[in-house]
C-alpha cells in the first residue's frame, strides 16, 4: 500500500498485483494511512486501486483457516467500514476498476465515489455465493443505495457495469480512465475549502442512524 500526501491531500492506493483483497494486513494498512493522514492533517483523503481492480472483498484464504480466523476478519472489516463511514476529513474513493463484496463496501463507505469507464464489475454478491450480508453492511448499504434499488443490489446480487453502479447509487459518477486521478483531486481540493470541523460533524450528525446501527450491530 502506497502513501502520498500531495498538496496536503493524502492518496492512498493498493496493489497487491493481483485481487487487491481485503486480509487482516490489507486493513492493518489503511488505518496506518487514515491515522497518518490524520497525524499530518491532511484536508482529505483518496482511496484508489490498481488498474482494473479496485478490491474483489475479503481475503478467502482467511476463511479457510476456521470458523475463528473468518469470523475475527469480519469483524475487523466491519470496524474499518465504520471508521471509513465515520471519518473526520473529506473521504474520496477513486474506483480504478473490479469492486466485489467488501470492495464494494470500502467504495460505498467514502464520501465521494468516483469511477473509470470500462469493463469491471461493481456487485454484492452475498446472496448468490450462498452467505447472509452482515448487519452492518445492510446499514451501510440501504443508506447509500436507493429504497427502489436495494432489492437488485443487496439481495439479487445483480452486477453492475460503471453506469449502471451509479444508477443504482453504488457510485457517484464515471469519468475516462485518464481522468479519475485529476477528478479525485479536484473533488478533494473542493472539500479541502470547507470548514473541518464542521464537516466532520454535520457527517456524524447525517449518519448518526445508520452509524448508530452499525455499532450496535459490532458491539
Amino acid at each position: 500500500m502506497n502513501y502520498e500526501l500531495q498538496n496536503n491531500i493524502a492518496i492512498v492506493t493498493f496493489d497487491d498485483g493481483k485481487a487487491n483483497v481485503v486480509s487482516p494486513a490489507f486493513i492493518d494498512s489503511i488505518n496506518d494511512a487514515l491515522d497518518r493522514a490524520e497525524n499530518q492533517k491532511a484536508s482529505a483523503v483518496i482511496l484508489s486501486g490498481r488498474d482494473g481492480m479496485f478490491s474483489a472483498g475479503f481475503d478467502l484464504g482467511e476463511f479457510k483457516k476456521g470458523p475463528e480466523a473468518g469470523l475475527a476478519l469480519v469483524s475487523k472489516g466491519m470496524q474499518l467500514l465504520i471508521r471509513l463511514y465515520s471519518f473526520p476529513l473529506p473521504l474520496i474513493a477513486a474506483c480504478t476498476g473490479h469492486g466485489i463484496a467488501m470492495g464494494a463496501f470500502i467504495i460505498m463507505a467514502c464520501d465521494n465515489r468516483i469511477g473509470t469507464r470500462g469493463s469491471y464489475k461493481i456487485t454484492l454478491p452475498e446472496t448468490a455465493i450462498g452467505m447472509e450480508v452482515p448487519l452492518t453492511m445492510l446499514e451501510l448499504t440501504a443508506s447509500r443505495v436507493p429504497p427502489q434499488h436495494i432489492t437488485r443490489v443487496a439481495i439479487q446480487a445483480e452486477v453492475f457495469e460503471p453506469d449502471q453502479a451509479v444508477a443504482m447509487g453504488l457510485l457517484d459518477e464515471v469519468v475516462e480512465a485518464h481522468e479519475l486521478t485529476s477528478r479525485a483531486l479536484e473533488i478533494a481540493e473542493k472539500l479541502s475549502q470547507l470548514p473541518q470541523s464542521v464537516y466532520a460533524a454535520n457527517k456524524l450528525a447525517v449518519r448518526r442512524h445508520a452509524l448508530a446501527a452499525m455499532n450496535k450491530e459490532c458491539s
